[in-house]
């Protein structure tokens, strides 16, 4: 292995990496994944995927709890939390052989080992090994950022990693961060029981969301009796004997003292651009965020970067498109360059959120009057039928041309919902062409077409 020559080495196995080496091996092109850790990278391992199954057991648990109201008797309903856990675990450990299985059915080499650039086209492993290749994609991913002041120790102060992976449900439960990650773990271990209290320092939870799913989700989050500090700043964090105290200035100044068995730092992430030897290699990085171009491409002739070392948005699906992308850009493909305004964002707590495109305050600061179209899910037969009437869909209508600038959705299945709003936005669709798309009923999806209506005045249902 130490002399093997390839046409494209890819640093890092996650969403990015390996997805990378899977077109590249489509496109005849030799390949091979260097990992230092698990194949998959944090997202199937310890994120995405591993919360996910998190959640679909608060999800069955919450479902249960109110299991009379659909003629159902269930009694002693009760948290397993080590089986909660282990199929959390299960799950991701099944996913990581699934893309083992699919670099051997693509004949691409797998390499276990910490890379280091050596220049443009040579790679150390391990400081033992050595690779060659013509071009090298860096897809070495991020990783949680600690609380300035109060280190992670893994018992106490955690971080996502740990979170997932506990062996007991904590009686309290501070979360720092109010982003995807810290909202999902706070709903999530609410379910399971916690005292949960989530402390934010802008005015909203998902302060990137569109300002009306916010406040939406701060109504449910209190119904659940998760406190939540908005506009709030931690002061400090002191450890003793096993249990945290957090300080914490709120949005009137004054000092709150939280008593807490874990605390979860949910604040961000870092990029892994450590130990690589980047600069040595000409590689330009800006705010911690390996810098590149539309095409991926680093300074650097023949080293692209993708996924969360690349900077935001840092999402899995963003890491396969860019990894894509690199790859066919390598290949002298007519590509298209990354545009990062048709991304979904997703959020799976209970009830989900998604949202794609311009929040009603961006498309109205730029410039734009918009028609809006919002569409409650107590009004959907569906929605009804299934019990799941929180939320709403919200669409944002450029009012001069019909474009669609955005859509915000809070309700069930809003993940699975945000798709077809996600194509119409490819094929620049109007509100009208969303309007007079025939949608099955009964479903959820029909109130994408219903706001729609909104939007123009021609509401049949609300």
């Amino acid at each position: 292995m130490n002399s093997t020559h390839y046409d494209i080495a890819i640093i890092g196995g996650g969403p990015g990496g390996y997805v990378a080496a899977i077109r590249a091996a489509q496109l005849g092109k030799k390949a091979v994944v260097v990992e230092r850790s698990e194949l998959g990278g944090i997202c199937l391992n310890w994120g995405c995927i591993p919360t996910k199954a998190l959640l679909k057991s608060a999800e069955v648990l919450r479902s249960a709890q109110k299991a009379k109201k659909f003629g159902v008797m269930v009694s002693d309903v009760d948290v397993d939390f080590t089986s909660v856990i282990k199929r959390s675990r299960q799950v991701a450990g099944s996913l990581s052989k699934g893309v083992a299985f699919l670099m051997k059915k693509n004949e691409i080499d797998v390499i276990n080992g910490s890379a280091r650039l050596l220049g443009s086209n040579q790679i150390s492993i391990n400081e033992d090994q050595q690779i060659s290749a013509d071009q090298i994609i860096v897809a070495t991913g991020a990783r949680p950022r600690p609380m300035p002041g109060a280190a992670y120790d893994g018992e106490t102060i955690i971080s996502s990693k740990e979170a997932m992976n506990l062996e007991n449900i904590p009686e309290k439960l501070v979360v720092v961060g109010a982003g995807a990650i810290g909202i999902e773990f706070a709903d999530f271990y609410a379910a399971m029981g916690s005292q949960v209290t989530i402390v934010e320092m802008l005015p909203h939870l998902l302060p990137i969301e569109d300002e009306e799913v916010s406040v939406e989700l701060e109504k449910m989050f209190k119904r659940k009796k998760i406190k939540a500090h908005t506009e709030s700043m931690v002061k400090s964090i002191s450890v003793n004997a096993g249990r945290a105290l957090v300080k914490v200035k709120t949005k009137s100044d004054d000092i709150l003292e939280l008593d807490a068995d874990k605390v979860l730092i949910a604040i961000g992430v870092q990029g892994n651009i450590e130990a690589l030897g980047l600069e040595e290699a000409g590689v330009q990085l800006e705010k911690g965020w390996i810098k590149t171009n539309a095409y991926m491409q680093t300074s650097a002739a023949g080293i692209y970067a993708i996924g969360d070392v690349a900077g935001p948005p840092w999402l899995a699906h963003v890491a396969s498109h860019e990894g894509i992308t690199a790859v066919e850009h390598i290949a002298g493909l007519n590509v298209k360059p990354m545009h990062y305004d048709n991304v979904p964002g997703c959020t799976y707590c209970t009830p989900q959120v998604a949202s794609i495109g311009l929040t009603e305050r961006a498309a109205r600061e730029a410039g734009y009057e918009v028609k809006i179209g919002k569409f409650p899910y107590r009004v959907s037969g569906k929605a009804m039928a299934a019990g799941e009437t929180d939320g709403f869909t919200k669409l944002i209508y450029d009012a001069k041309f019909g474009e669609l600038l955005g859509a915000h959705i809070i309700g069930a299945e809003a993940t699975e919902l945000i798709a077809e709003i996600g194509i119409a936005r490819s094929l620049e669709a109007t509100h009208e062409a969303i309007l007079e798309t025939i949608h099955a009923h009964p479903t959820l999806s029909e109130m994408i077409m219903e706001a729609s209506g909104l939007a123009l005045d021609r509401g049949i249902h609300l």
